[in-house]
């Protein structure tokens, strides 16, 4: 029998919106995991933020949990810590943890905390129609910044990559495909696991030609367990061309089990 991961809630994203592609590689990525018995659904809890991408929550037949604005990593830390067996996922918006809650990012991927964290990057706040957010590009005209932004954008991969995460990639909503990999290839790493995902707001800043015309998938000749390597995808222009894949993964001890260690002592 397959798996069943819709609820009956009505999906209320804009029509068309990539969020939905998102949702459909994730459904797919628990599904086949659970197949092939790496995944037991009812010991994996899904979390979710404050933005268009906290709706995802509505609409997974799975433990969900709806943090305040920012404050989703600190919860997933908390659930993980609590009963280490869970598989604990984070969906996560760059309004939501890149202007919001930043700091609890940062020292999840320095601890190696074992968390996957999913990050809807459009690069504006969607729900509140269209404010600039950390990652919009300098020039941006949103509702704060009608004249243009005037800031630099953050760089989630490198920023991750800095900050000690042990598994980064990068996709793009619109490539079910690879997203729902790389999802199963985070699931399975043991640490902190990190997928940047380009997801065009096709209402308030529809970046879809733009990323058409530029992302590219790396090769296998890219070395995803060598630090230089990642940094050097990481740093690659994007006004220009847009790598994705998988940018760079090592085992570290996790959090959890330091934890564990340092409390038996």
């Amino acid at each position: 029998m397959s798996l069943d991961l819709a609820t009956e809630t009505k999906i209320t994203w804009c029509p068309g919106c990539p969020n939905s592609q998102i949702l459909v590689a994730f459904r797919q990525a628990v599904e086949g995991l659970a197949a092939r018995a790496e995944l037991e659904p009812h010991n994996l809890v899904a979390g979710a933020g404050v933005g268009c991408h906290g709706k995802i929550s509505d609409y997974l037949k799975v433990n969900t949990f709806n943090s305040l604005h920012g404050r989703i990593i600190p919860t997933l830390t908390g659930i993980k810590l609590a009963n280490p067996s869970l598989t604990v996922v984070g969906f996560t918006g760059d309004g939501d943890s890149f202007s919001e809650g930043l700091n609890h990012l940062v020292h999840a991927a320095r601890r190696n905390s074992d968390i996957k964290v999913f990050l809807h990057n459009n690069q504006v706040f969607a729900l509140t129609t269209g404010q600039a957010t950390g990652t919009s590009p300098k020039g941006f005209k949103g509702g704060t910044t009608p004249n243009g932004s005037p800031d630099e954008p953050m760089n989630p991969a490198l920023l991750m990559l800095a900050s000690g995460a042990t598994f980064v990639a990068r996709t793009i909503a619109s490539d079910i495909a690879q997203t729902k990999a790389l999802m199963q290839d985070a699931m399975r790493h043991k640490g902190f696991a990190f997928i940047e995902i380009l997801q065009p707001c096709i209402t308030f800043f529809d970046t879809r030609e733009y990323y058409r015309e530029r992302v590219y998938w790396l090769s296998s000749e890219h070395k995803a367990s060598r630090f230089s390597s990642a940094l050097k995808v990481a740093t690659a222009p994007i006004d220009k061309k847009v790598p994705l894949g998988l940018f760079y993964r090592v085992d570290k001890p996790t959090f959890e089990s330091t934890f564990a260690t340092v409390r038996a002592a």
